[in-house]
């Protein structure tokens, strides 16, 4: 039986993760990475097939540090003609960047604090969240297809426009690591005056700032890449900060329980990941053949707060039309279903029996 073939440039930890998912479905891969006994390595392991380029991948995952992959990306699409994507943090400068309709960005929200390959893990994007970035030129097979591949690594598909995926990382992963990396700072500072400081450093701390044992050599390129939403997301946060400064030197207990409450309310209306049958609903939506319509309609799905539990297209035999079918949770099928026909869309939505 003929495999399937990838590509993975970049054999470090989410490379070689995205490698071992892919192996995992039964995929050839071949991978390739800037140091030769990390490839040896990755070869070695069972993490790739082989080592080098594959002009036949059918597609090819760039996980190089940020600056890297607009290069790495073309020189892909110029070697074969598969699709193209990246697992980087930042969006819109990479996509401006590549230029071409065969590159799809794409951003998994995991991670671990190990590195390397030595931390590469298959089962690293199981309930985890891959937001990838479709523009109006990405072809909807293109994107079906992808999400496809992604989905059957147990991570949930979130479409968004790359320059709103920049914006909204900035706030849920990118100030986040700056801050954790500042308290730790200043927990270090003051340990020098009094050493019992860190052996207190349990708990609600150790929680708050585990994100700043990641690699800190990804994060110069990231911000750079970034710096304008990073910026403006630090600054609310420093007016945020201010504020319950304020509250708290003039002791308002009430408002101080306000922001609390309101805290404790928003973290506990994080949504989860939909894994049941009972909770989903699938929406059929008849559709134009016409390029973006996938991207139109996944996006809608991100900004409604609609998890998709899968998605596949049906051609029609006329040709000029098709279905979109999505698997999405049920308690937020019917705004789907209106924020769909709000955009001239017919979709019916049933439960799964």
């Amino acid at each position: 039986m003929k495999r399937d073939r990838a590509a993975v440039i970049g054999l470090g930890l989410i490379g070689g993760s995205v490698a071992l998912a892919l192996k995992a479905q039964g995929w050839h891969v071949t991978g390739r990475d800037a140091d030769p006994d990390r490839e040896q390595q990755a070869l070695a392991d069972g993490v790739v097939d082989a080592v080098g380029d594959d002009a036949s991948a059918e597609i090819t995952f760039v996980a190089t540090p940020v600056r890297a992959v607009a290069a790495e990306a073309r020189r892909a699409l110029e070697l074969g003609r598969g699709l193209v994507t990246d697992v980087g943090s930042v969006k819109a400068s990479v996509v401006d960047a590549v230029g071409d309709a065969r590159f799809l960005g794409g951003h998994p929200m995991a991670g671990s604090e190990q590195e390397g390959l030595d931390g590469a893990d298959a089962q690293m994007f199981e309930g985890a969240v891959w937001v990838l970035t479709p523009t109006p030129a990405t072809p909807d097979v293109a994107f079906a297809r992808l999400a496809g591949v992604v989905s059957s690594f147990g991570a949930e598909v979130v479409a968004l426009p790359p320059e709103r995926h920049d914006a909204l990382v900035a706030v849920v992963s990118h100030v986040p690591h700056l801050t954790a990396a500042t308290m730790m700072r200043l927990a270090d500072e003051r340990s020098e005056e009094h050493a019992a400081l860190l052996r207190l450093a349990a708990g609600g701390f150790r929680d708050m700032t585990r994100i700043a044992s990641g690699h800190p050599a990804i994060w110069p390129d990231i911000c750079a890449e970034n710096r304008t939403a990073i910026v403006e997301a630090l600054d609310g946060l420093i007016g945020g900060l201010a504020e319950m400064r304020d509250v708290v030197a003039k002791g308002d207990r009430g408002a101080l329980l306000a922001a609390l409450q309101r805290a404790r309310a928003a973290r506990a209306n994080l949504p989860g990941r939909v894994a049941r049958p009972a909770d989903l609903v699938e929406v059929r939506i008849p559709v134009p053949d016409r390029p973006g319509v996938l991207a139109e309609i996944t996006t809608l799905a991100a900004e409604l707060g609609v998890n998709t539990a899968d998605i596949e297209i049906a051609h029609s035999a006329e040709g000029d039309r098709g279905v979109v079918i999505m698997l999405v949770e049920a308690r937020k099928g019917e705004l789907f279903r209106g924020g769909l026909m709000a955009r001239g869309f017919r979709p019916s939505v049933q439960r799964l029996t």
